[in-house]
C-alpha cells in the first residue's frame, strides 16, 4: 500500500513538485504539467501527452528529446482538467502546432477534447491521437471503445519521433495513429492498488488467484484465474496477443515492452520475459529492442502487461530513434537551456480582473458564495463515502475530487466575490476552479453545470428562480451533449436531467422556490438510489457491471446529496425548517 504521504488531497502536486525537483535537467514545470527544460528548434511539432497521476514513468517520465515535448498531469488516476492541458500545450508549442495523445478513458477524452476546441479557436493548429491498445477491454470490433495502457510508450514514442525529425503536424499524426493501429496489450494483476489515505486497496483478489484483463486505474479483471508459473503466465500473455495481428501487419517484426504495474519486482519481470522472448521466437517473429521494466503502473499494484507493436519500416525507424527523458533514455542527457531560453509563448493565462457588475449582482453573488460554502461542508463530510462508493466499479477518487474540486470552486469564488464579481461571474469562476482543480470526467461535468447556470445568471440583474430553473435545464443538455450520456446509462444525469424537470415544473405551478427545491432534491434522491440497479453504460465502471449491481453510481449520489444540502440551506435561510421539515 502507499504509505508515504502527507495527505491524500495534496498527493499529487507534492508529486509533481518533487518529480521536477529530482530532475530539472529534463523538465520544467508550467501550470498544469512539465514540459522541456532544454531549447527545442522552433516550428516543429509539439507533442503533448497526459492522463493522471500514479502511474508513473507515464507522463511526466516521457518528456523530453525524442519523446513527449509536454505532460499534463491530473489528479491521482483522474485526467488532467481542460486547463491543465491548455496550459501545458501553450507552454510547448513552438509554432510548428500541437499533437495531443492520451489513453482512451472517458475523462481525458472529455478534457483534451476541450483543451483542442479552445487551443483552436486561438488560431493553434492541433491534432489528437487516442491510444486503444488494451484488448480486454472491448472486441476487436470496437477498438475506439478501448483503453489505452501501456501502448501508450509506443504511440509516444513514435509521435515524438517523428517530430524530431521536422515533419509536420498532419504526419506526426498520421505516424501516431499508425502507430495505435499497430499496437495490442494485455495485462493481469494479482492484487490492486492502495491510493493514498485509503484503508484497503481497490479490489482484491483471493490467494492463489489473478485478475485478468484488468485496467491500470485499478478496475478490476474482467475475469479470474489461478496463478500460473511465470512460464504460464508469458504463454497466456503471448497466445492473447498473438490471437489479435493488425491488419497491414506482417506479423514477423515487433517491439515488445513487459511493463511492471507497481509492485512486481524486475527479477520477476526478467524470468517472465525469458519466456516470452521464446515463444516469440519460436513463431518466427523478430523482437526489436525490447523493454521490460516500469512503463505504466498503477501506484503498487501487483501486476504485468505485454505490449506487442508491430512494426514496418517507417515504425521500427521511429522505435529505434534516439530519445532521451528522466525515465527513457537512449542517449545521453541533454544541456539544460539557459534561463533566458524559454518554450512557448505565455499566452492565455488567468487575470485576477474581473468585469463590470450591477449592484443587484455583485449582493446575491455573496449568496452564490455561500451556496458554495454548504457544497464544499457537505462534500467534506461525504467525501470518504462518495469514495468508496465509486471504488466499488470504479477508481475510487471520486470522493477526493469531489473534496478538490469544491475546494477550488469556493475559493475562486471568493476571490471574485472579494474583487467586486457579480454572481455570474462568482459561479463562472467558481465552474472554472472546480473544472481544473478536480479533474476528470466528474470534475469537467461540474464545471460545465456551473458554468452554464453562471452563464444564464450573467452581471446585470439579481439572480431569480427562473434563470436558476433555466441555468439547470441548459446545464442538463449540455451535460448529455458533452459526455455522451443519455436517461437509463447510470451516471449523474440520471438525477441531473429528472431534477432539473422537477423543478421547472413546480415553479411553472406557481410554487415558492422552497417549496419547488424540496421537490426537485427528493426526485433526486429517489433517482440516485434508482441507479443502483441500472446497468452502466458509460465510462470504466460498464467493464464491471456485476459489481456494480446494488450501489448507486457515484456521481449521481453526490449530486444528489449536494441537491439536498441545498434545500436544508435554502429551508433555514428562509425560515421554513421552523416547525417541523417538509419530506
Amino acid at each position: 500500500m502507499t504509505r508515504l504521504y502527507n495527505s491524500p488531497e495534496a498527493f499529487a502536486d507534492e508529486l509533481v513538485d518533487g518529480f521536477v525537483a529530482a530532475n530539472h535537467r529534463w523538465v520544467r514545470r508550467v501550470r498544469g504539467g512539465v514540459v522541456r527544460a532544454d531549447a527545442v528548434r522552433p516550428g516543429t511539432v509539439a507533442v503533448v501527452v497526459g492522463g493522471g497521476s500514479g502511474h508513473y514513468p507515464a507522463f511526466g517520465g516521457l518528456v523530453g528529446p525524442g519523446l513527449a515535448d509536454g505532460a499534463a498531469m491530473g489528479n491521482l488516476f483522474a485526467s488532467p482538467s481542460a486547463q491543465q492541458v491548455h496550459s501545458v500545450a501553450r507552454a510547448a508549442e513552438r509554432g510548428g502546432g500541437v499533437l495531443l495523445s492520451y489513453g482512451n478513458y472517458a475523462g481525458d477524452v472529455l478534457q483534451f477534447g476541450l483543451a483542442q476546441e479552445r487551443l483552436r479557436a486561438e488560431g493553434l493548429a492541433c491534432e489528437t491521437v487516442v491510444v486503444t491498445d488494451d484488448v480486454a477491454s472491448a472486441p476487436a470490433g470496437e477498438r475506439d471503445r478501448r483503453r489505452g495502457i501501456a501502448g501508450d510508450l509506443f504511440v509516444f514514442k513514435a509521435a515524438g519521433a517523428a517530430a524530431a525529425q521536422g515533419r509536420p503536424l498532419d504526419d506526426v499524426a498520421r505516424v501516431a495513429a499508425k502507430a495505435n493501429d499497430r499496437v495490442r496489450s494485455f495485462g493481469v494483476a494479482f492484487g490492486g492498488c492502495t491510493l493514498p489515505g485509503a484503508d484497503a486497496p481497490l479490489f482484491t483478489v483471493p490467494e492463489g488467484r489473478m485478475a485478468v484483463g484488468m485496467g491500470i486505474h485499478g478496475e478490476p479483471g474482467t475475469d479470474e484465474t489461478d496463478v500460473p508459473s511465470a512460464d504460464g503466465l508469458a504463454e497466456l500473455l503471448v497466445a492473447k496477443l498473438l490471437e489479435e495481428i493488425p491488419p497491414g501487419a506482417d506479423g514477423r517484426r515487433a517491439a515488445v515492452v513487459l511493463n511492471g504495474l507497481g509492485s512486481v519486482k524486475y527479477e520477476e519481470l526478467f524470468v517472465v520475459y525469458r519466456r516470452v522472448n521464446q515463444l516469440l521466437g519460436r513463431q518466427g517473429v523478430e523482437v526489436v529492442e525490447p523493454e521490460v521494466g516500469e512503463l505504466v503502473t498503477s501506484f503498487d499494484m501487483a501486476g504485468v502487461s505485454l505490449t506487442l507493436a508491430w512494426l514496418d519500416d517507417e515504425l521500427e525507424e521511429a522505435w529505434r530513434a534516439p530519445a532521451a527523458s528522466p525515465a527513457y533514455r537512449k542517449v545521453v542527457a541533454p544541456s539544460p537551456a539557459p534561463d533566458a531560453v524559454r518554450i512557448g509563448t505565455g499566452r492565455g493565462e488567468d487575470t485576477d480582473t474581473v468585469p463590470p457588475a450591477s449592484e443587484e449582482s455583485r449582493a446575491a453573488a455573496w449568496t452564490v458564495l455561500r451556496a458554495l460554502d454548504t457544497i464544499h461542508e457537505t462534500v467534506d463530510a461525504h467525501a470518504e463515502e462518495l469514495g468508496r462508493i465509486d471504488a466499488v466499479a470504479g477508481d475510487g477518487d471520486h470522493g477526493i475530487g469531489m473534496r478538490r474540486g469544491a475546494v477550488a470552486a469556493q475559493e475562486a469564488a471568493r476571490d471574485a466575490a472579494d474583487h467586486g464579481g457579480g454572481a455570474g461571474t462568482v459561479l463562472a469562476r467558481a465552474a472554472d476552479g472546480w473544472a481544473d482543480r478536480a479533474g476528470g470526467t466528474s470534475g469537467a461535468l461540474w464545471g460545465v453545470i456551473l458554468r452554464t447556470v453562471a452563464d444564464e445568471l450573467g452581471d446585470e440583474h439579481a439572480p431569480d428562480p427562473a434563470r436558476v430553473s433555466a441555468g439547470i435545464e441548459k446545464a442538463a443538455v449540455k451535460v448529455a451533449e458533452l459526455g455522451g450520456a443519455r436517461i437509463g446509462d447510470r451516471t449523474m444525469l440520471d438525477v441531473l436531467a429528472p431534477l432539473s424537470d422537477t423543478l421547472a415544473d413546480a415553479l411553472r405551478r406557481g410554487d415558492d422556490p422552497v417549496t419547488a427545491w424540496e421537490a426537485a432534491a427528493r426526485v433526486a434522491r429517489e433517482r440516485a438510489d434508482a441507479t443502483a440497479d441500472l446497468v452502466p453504460r458509460m465510462g470504466r465502471a460498464r467493464l464491471h457491471t456485476v459489481r456494480g449491481r446494488g450501489t448507486p453510481d457515484a456521481g449521481a449520489a453526490s449530486l444528489a446529496l449536494l441537491a439536498e444540502a441545498l434545500r436544508d440551506a435554502l429551508r433555514a435561510a428562509t425560515g421554513h425548517d421552523r416547525g417541523g421539515s417538509r419530506q
